[in-house]
């Protein structure tokens, strides 16, 4: 009886993550309320618990740009909450926490260069 009700527990997990809530293309350029300094532009995929992608800043200060970046990284288990890497070609990099709800993303910087914005809220653009 205990196999089964922590079969059916592993089960309800791995269905849980296998949303993929994660995967498409997010950016916060359709936010009204948000500075326009910048726009953050993150095409990611989710396959299980590994996030793969690239990423952008774009911005009308020839500093602030970026390049294409690529992201790596991980969702952590109930899969609301990943952790990523980003690299530039130039060898920068930064990490970031996000935490997805519906189809918005929180994203928090969590350390590394200044590449990327330190908190920005992301919008699904499209899948």
């Amino acid at each position: 009886m205990r196999k089964i009700i922590l079969l059916l527990i592993f089960i309800t997990f791995s269905a849980h993550s296998q949303a993929n809530r994660f995967t498409g293309t997010w950016s916060n350029e359709n936010c009204k309320d948000c500075s326009k300094k910048y726009i953050l532009k993150i095409t990611m995929a989710q396959s299980n618990n590994k996030i793969f992608g690239t990423a952008e800043v774009i911005s009308d200060n020839a500093e602030l740009n970026s390049g294409i970046m690529d992201v790596t990284g991980h969702v952590y288990v109930l899969g609301e909450k990943a952790q990523i890497t980003m690299k530039t070609k130039n060898g920068l990099s930064a990490g970031a926490t996000l935490y997805v709800n519906e189809n918005v993303i929180e994203f928090n910087k969590s350390g590394g260069s200044d590449v990327i914005p330190r908190d920005v809220i992301l919008t699904k653009l499209y899948e």
